[in-house]
């Protein structure tokens, strides 16, 4: 409850930081107190939780206006930028798709806000634009976030989200003549459309119509499965599945490729493990569903199926997963058959396509890729690049042909086509640059945590800037959520490596590098051990000779966000610049907007006196206290309703009436911008300027 509301009291920072910095823009701090477990918690500024307060968007407004200026005056900012719009221009081409004879794929030219899904006959024929996002906005924020084509590749249904919310919208277009089908579905989250094998219809999930003003906060459950017949209003779509016993439950539906089964993927927020329904359609649309994997026991992947047999890639008795059959028509566990079985590496995900397995393994954090049949014999190894990684492999049980992708920190990429009848790559786009990659050096170091744990971090930097105790370097980490981090190329990071800075990239406990065990060792009552990990690797740094910390700056975005805030306040001393964005900083009140209930299977239940208890140790808005802090920027997004800005509005304003030193603090609020997804390319860029500019000049680099 809350104990007392007493009458509201203005702040503004008491120190003018920086000569270049004026006081603070003030805001309200009222002395909120609410008892939560028999103690006294503060909650000054709650009121930020009403975004759309004319308070809160002064306060915003504000904000945005000081950082901009903090930043307009550094020449760095304006240096960088400029060279990341030079080394961006350059054409990116997404993995194909081969439906119906038809390729289907991405690109994105030089400097384009939103890549432009293009069509093409597979045997030849000019290239037609399908889908170019790039016209429905002036400022390039409406975004395409996916598509399904129907099996004659003749329509296709596709997804678009505005300002970088979750909230999506379906509608039908015609493949042959561009033309946009009435067919508008609303109120779509966490869901795409999959269309039944007869083109008549499509699933897709979605939640209730949240009441006007509250799009962006509305807390989502009961998400409902539904068809929808094409040509008819979303009023009268058919109700396919629903659990209104189960509210966190999300659901999501598609059919096999024979048709014969209409699949449940069934999972509890961001648990681990999910539940595996089927419907046998052959039996009518309203045949039972049949619980085939209940009581969210393992990870169920569902791979393809031939027949009444059906392929998983599971966690089930494999930490590391492994690869099962089930044949649906006698699935006592008893009848059950292995045919991959678990290793020592953890398997990252499988293409079951034409007959064969495309088996990528994550092995001491970055990819290889084997070829077997499907009795799990290995018939080759695919090529990678020097710590590289992979992604692609999709198609059906019965397609010849499959694409791949290729990459690595010093690799811009490559796709290639491969037969599955002969085993050949072919190669199919090879992204060009107009700068030197050759100069990129990769190496991997591995260090111990503070309990003795030894964890891989990857170094990246240009040939010439040779270790000197004083580089600058970006720290980044992310370490939750079964996600992995694995090597990536980034035109953007080579701006940084030009002007001599160090990219480091650590592999965090909480994360997925090495299976289960390693994920659980960064959850719930186990967290700080990724804040360990990420200090642990700071500490290395300076060790082993890299840098000194006050040439560190710290990034990381959502639950990197929270990392980010929780090591800057454990460790201010360690650290000479903070990059948290989107990040989770509220760690009391996180599961009472919008999806954030979902993340208590990851960090606890705040309503539970144990895990309370724990998430107070770390929680970065409960943690400030009057210190010197190092130079910070706190990122958000004014629409970001995954997670909630409200978190990084509080935080940033705690933090600068807290600070004890000269070093800045700013809360930097992107218009018509969410978590990140869809993000056009002007605003990135001018994002990673702003990142690189603030961070060079906080830690002293002339």
């Amino acid at each position: 409850m809350i104990s007392k509301l007493m009458l509201p009291v203005l702040f503004a920072s008491s120190l003018p930081a920086a000569a270049e910095l004026s006081v603070y823009p003030s805001a309200r701090r009222d002395a909120l107190v609410e008892k939560l477990h028999g103690i006294d918690v503060a909650d000054p500024y709650r009121w930020m939780e009403d975004i759309d307060s004319k308070e809160t968007t002064a306060f915003v407004a504000d904000q945005a206006k000081f950082a901009q200026g903090y930043l307009a005056k550094i020449p760095q900012r304006g240096k960088f930028l400029a060279r990341l719009k030079e080394i961006q221009d350059y054409d990116k081409v997404g993995i194909p798709r081969l439906i119906s004879g038809r390729l289907f794929y991405s690109k994105k030219t030089g400097l384009q806000n939103q890549a432009i899904t293009y069509w093409r006959d597979d045997k030849g024929g000019k290239d037609a634009a399908l889908f170019d996002p790039n016209t429905l906005s002036k400022d390039g924020t409406i975004a395409l976030s996916g598509y399904d084509l129907t099996e004659d590749a003749r329509l296709a249904a596709y997804s678009l989200s505005e300002a970088g919310s979750d909230w999506e919208s379906i509608h039908v277009r015609e493949v042959g003549t561009g033309k946009d089908l009435p067919d508008v579905i609303k109120w779509v989250k966490f869901s795409g459309p999959s269309w039944s094998k007869d083109g008549k219809g499509f699933y897709y999930s979605r939640y209730a119509e949240p009441e006007r003003g509250e799009e962006l906060k509305v807390e989502n459950y009961d998400q409902k499965v539904y068809y929808h017949t094409l040509g008819e209003p979303q009023e009268k779509d058919r109700l396919v599945y629903a659990r209104p016993d189960f509210p966190k439950w999300g659901l999501n539906a598609g059919e096999t490729e024979d048709g014969k089964y209409l699949l449940f993927s069934v999972r509890e927020g961001t648990k681990p493990e999910d539940n595996f329904f089927y419907r046998d359609l052959s039996k009518g649309p309203e045949s039972p569903v049949i619980e085939l994997l209940p009581n969210f026991e393992a990870e169920w992947n569902f791979l393809g199926n031939d027949g009444t047999k059906f392929y998983f890639l599971t966690t089930h008795k494999a930490p590391n997963r492994r690869v099962i059959v089930i044949d649906v028509s006698k699935p006592d566990r008893a009848n059950w058959q292995e045919i991959l079985p678990e290793g020592k590496s953890v398997i990252e995900s499988v293409g079951l396509v034409g007959g064969k397995m495309f088996v990528q393994r994550l092995v001491k954090a970055h990819d290889e890729v084997t070829v077997c049949d499907l009795a799990g014999r290995e018939i080759e190894k695919l090529k990678l690049p020097n710590y590289g990684s992979a992604g692609g492999f999709g198609g059906k049980f019965t397609d010849k042909e499959t694409f791949y992708a290729v990459t690595g920190f010093d690799t811009p990429g490559a796709i290639y086509r491969y037969d599955t009848a002969t085993g050949k790559s072919n190669l199919h786009e090879e992204t060009k640059v107009a700068f030197d990659t050759e100069d990129i050096v990769v190496e991997q170091q591995w260090f111990a945590s503070k309990d003795g744990t030894k964890v891989p971090l990857f170094l990246v930097r240009k040939k010439s800037t040779v270790k000197n105790g004083t580089l600058p370097v970006i720290l980044y980490g992310y370490g939750g959520f079964n996600i992995s981090l694995s090597p990536s190329f980034s035109a953007s990071r080579i701006a940084w490596l030009e002007a001599g800075g160090v990219y480091a990239q650590v592999n965090l406990r909480g994360g997925g590098e090495f299976g289960q065990a390693w994920h659980e060792a960064g959850m719930k009552e186990k967290k700080q051990n990724v804040f360990d990990d990420f200090i642990g690797a700071a500490e290395f740094l300076v060790k082993d000779g890299w840098t000194k910390p006050s040439r560190i700056a710290i990034s990381g975005g959502s639950n990197g966000g929270l990392l980010v805030g929780a090591c800057l306040l454990q460790r201010p001393d360690l650290f000479g610049c903070a990059l948290p964005a989107v990040g989770v900083m509220d760690m009391l009140r996180f599961h009472k907007f919008t999806i954030g209930w979902a993340w208590q299977s990851e960090y606890g239940s705040p309503d539970k006196a144990e895990d309370f208890k724990v998430l107070r140790t770390y929680s970065p808005l409960h943690n400030v206290k009057p210190a010197k802090y190092p130079a910070t920027m706190v990122l958000t997004g004014d629409h970001d309703d995954r997670v909630y800005p409200a978190h990084s509005f509080k935080f940033a304003a705690e933090l600068q009436q807290a600070q004890k030193d000269d070093a800045p603090i700013l809360l930097r609020v992107d218009i018509r911008a969410g978590h990140g997804a869809g993000k056009p390319t002007s605003k990135q860029l001018e994002e990673i300027a702003d990142m690189y500019g603030f961070a060079w000049k906080s830690l002293g680099m002339e």
